[in-house]
Formats: C-alpha cells, sequence, structure tokens
C-alpha cells in the first residue's frame, strides 16, 4: 500500500519502519527546540507530517515500548486514532508517567504509527441480544474455573 505523506515542515521525517517486518512504522518529532515533559505532565508533539491514507483503512498511533518502558513517555490517549479523512498534521500528545522530567529533542521517535483496515457499522436498537456462554459477565469473567 503507498501512502502518500507531506512535510509540513522542512526538517519532518517521514515515518520509517525499524525492520522488514515491523507492524508499527516510527513517527519522529519535529521541534524548533527540545521540549521538557514534567512528571505527570502532557505535551503534544509535532511531527511536521500530515498523510492521506486510503479509504477503509485508520492509522493507529501507539506507544514504542522502548520509550514507554525506559522513559515513562507514551500517548496520552493510550491509543490515537488518525482516520482516513483526516489531513492534518499528526500530533502526539506524549504523556510523562514517570517521577522525573523527561527531553523530546528534535528527530526523536516518539510513537508508531500501525495502518489497519476498519469495518463501518449500522447500528440497530434491539430488544434482545443473542445468548453465549460467557453472557454479561465482564471484567476477568472469562478466567474464572
Amino acid at each position: 500500500m503507498n501512502v502518500k505523506v507531506k512535510k509540513l515542515e522542512e526538517n519532518a521525517k517521514l515515518p520509517r519502519y525499524g525492520s522488514e517486518d515491523a507492524a508499527g512504522a516510527d513517527l519522529y518529532a519535529c521541534l524548533d527546540a527540545p521540549i521538557e515533559i514534567k512528571a505527570g505532565e502532557t505535551k503534544f508533539i509535532r511531527t511536521g507530517i500530515a498523510v492521506e491514507l486510503e479509504r477503509g483503512t485508520v492509522g493507529l498511533v501507539f506507544a514504542r515500548s522502548g520509550l514507554a518502558c525506559k522513559q515513562d513517555l507514551a500517548p496520552a490517549n493510550k491509543v490515537g486514532v488518525i482516520d482516513c479523512d483526516y489531513r492534518g498534521e499528526i500530533l502526539v500528545a506524549l504523556h510523562n508517567h514517570g517521577l522525573v522530567s523527561r527531553e523530546v529533542q528534535n528527530g526523536d521517535r516518539i510513537a508508531q504509527l500501525v495502518i489497519v483496515p476498519y469495518c463501518s457499522a449500522n447500528f440497530c436498537e434491539a430488544e434482545d441480544l443473542g445468548e453465549t456462554g460467557r453472557g454479561a459477565g465482564g471484567f476477568g469473567s472469562t478466567g474464572r474455573q
């Protein structure tokens, strides 16, 4: 699949896969100056790019495991959603889950983008729902013996 990427800033980097079989392409910070993210704080980090996704696909923005586990920085909304009709700049709301301030530099890998197909649903009100073995069992109900 070809994805058109528009650089909104001269120093912006296109998303790049870290390995041949990687599902997520790295997104890079596009900054004029470093940004400090204090403990417990969220800052919007610019990527300097916009994308044109094919109809029927969505871009999902996930944390980079190394950044999240080693530096406590991960997307504030856990998973960002880029709809295929969005043409604005991709911003990543990075949250510092740690106890110390962290700094994001221009060109740092800040998140990863996974492009997947989706289905649109017609939501229809119903009086009854089909029966299943689980039924209305909620959180943790499937692990019980």
